[in-house]
């Protein structure tokens, strides 16, 4: 049985990564690594390295144009800039809607491509790592269980039953993923999750906030904020 992990060089697909190599063997894993236009490219060099560690093959996927209409603030044609506040803070301003960092249908998409891909590479099943934290609120609605579940069915029936999504963390927190990470040694010092560029974590968007606090609820420090 073959894998493909949608894989993004962060803390939840890295995870991801490392419990279907411990499940399936390295030999039978394919990460997919997908550019979608964003300002910097710190995610893709992060998957290239974690592959490589976990001696996985890495295959890439370009769907840039797919966004470029977008007004999503982390992507390159953008002019609004990246809230410097908690996910909480910023749907405090939304209305409902989703947070300026969400990419349109990005994991409706994601999941699409990554099932044509790994239904041409003998795949069994998808694994990505969507969790409770991300759907809170509405911030992301391409993380909750509800859409998994849809997605789910829907990649099913349309594989002809060969192809179903694994979403391990989808009733979970970013903490119970470190956690679960950190019992499988998942190297995190390679992984990559702030919304900016650079050298180091900005370490107030909203992601860098909810990883920084995933590693504290687990009594250790982010290896990239030492």
């Amino acid at each position: 049985m073959k894998a493909l992990v949608l894989f993004s060089g962060g803390v939840d697909s890295t995870t991801c990564l490392a419990m279907a190599v411990e499940k399936y063997g390295a030999e039978n894993v394919i990460a997919l690594s997908i550019y979608y236009g964003q300002k910097h490219n710190r995610e893709i060099e992060s998957s290239r390295k974690i592959a490589d560690y976990y001696g996985v093959k890495l295959k890439t996927l370009d769907l840039a144009l797919i966004f470029a209409d977008s007004t999503c603030s982390l992507l390159n044609g953008s002019e609004t800039e990246i809230p410097k506040e908690t996910y909480a803070e910023q749907l405090s301003k939304t209305d409902g809607k989703p947070v300026s960092t969400y990419v349109p249908f990005r994991n409706g998409l994601f999941l699409s491509s990554a099932s044509s891909i790994a239904l041409s590479n003998d795949c069994s099943v998808i694994y990505y790592g969507a969790h409770s934290d991300d759907s809170a609120g509405n911030a992301y609605p391409d993380c909750s269980e509800d859409f998994n579940d849809a997605m789910n069915c829907a990649i099913y029936l349309g594989s002809g039953g060969q192809l179903e999504i694994i979403a391990p963390f989808v009733n979970l927190t970013k903490a119970d993923v470190v956690k679960k990470g950190l019992e499988l040694g998942v190297p995190y010092e390679l992984t990559w999750s702030c919304y900016e560029g650079g050298d180091k974590p900005c370490g107030t968007c909203g992601t860098c906030r909810d990883r920084i606090r995933a590693f504290e609820l687990n009594g250790v420090t982010d290896p990239l904020m030492r």
